[in-house]
């Protein structure tokens, strides 16, 4: 099996990534300003909400994919990945709180406190975001350096927000819950198959 060289990786592989990861934005960015022929249709304040949220959840999917892959397929260099993955998810996070904080509600801190105590899906993409931002501020080599053991079991905090994240979704839809019911199937396989990986290298610790 053939491998891509660290060169392969840092000047062809992440670049093409990281211009994959910003297609969504710069599509969106098109459709606000009605070039190229998109458009956000009638109410482009839900459209811009519900496009950047799915794509924020897609690639933080995609973000706990890696792993996986790279333990199913040996491709090491998937894990180089992560990081930037994981950046974008939280870039487009938080354009979704945002666009909910100004356009939306246009700041109004009573109607978004009232939203917050009522409205459990929204307390918990609050809690998602936060969860991201120690994530975002804390990935960086010298964090990991600091922290050392603790860091990976705080960055474990991914978990929680692929949870989060989906049943954030799955209460906002109410009713329609097939694409929600989709992502958190994706997110329970994405588990299980770490779960999975996890039990295997546990035995084979007790076996030496």
């Amino acid at each position: 099996m053939n491998f891509p060289t660290t060169r392969q990786v840092r000047w062809l592989i992440k670049p093409v990534w990281f211009l994959a990861c910003l297609a969504p934005f710069v599509w969106l960015t098109l459709a606000v300003f009605g070039l190229a022929g998109l458009s956000l249709g009638a109410d482009p304040i839900e459209e811009t909400q519900d496009f950047i949220g799915i794509w924020a959840l897609r690639l933080l999917l995609v973000t706990l994919a890696l792993t996986p892959l790279r333990l199913l397929t040996g491709q090491v260099w998937l894990i180089q990945l992560r990081r930037m993955t994981g950046l974008y998810v939280l870039f487009y996070v938080s354009i979704h709180f945002l666009n909910y904080l100004i356009p939306d509600q246009g700041l109004d801190l009573g109607a978004i406190t009232e939203d917050i105590v009522e409205r459990s899906f929204i307390t918990l993409g609050i809690a998602a975001l936060t969860c991201l931002i120690v994530l975002g501020i804390t990935s960086t080599h010298g964090w990991r350096r600091r922290l050392g053991r603790r860091w990976q079991k705080l960055h474990r905090l991914v978990y929680a927000i692929g949870i989060l994240a989906c049943t954030h979704f799955w209460w906002q839809v109410k009713l329609d819950t097939l694409e929600p019911t989709i992502y958190a199937g994706i997110l329970a396989v994405l588990l299980g198959v770490r779960v999975y990986f996890r039990l295997i290298k546990n035995r084979k610790a007790q076996q030496s």
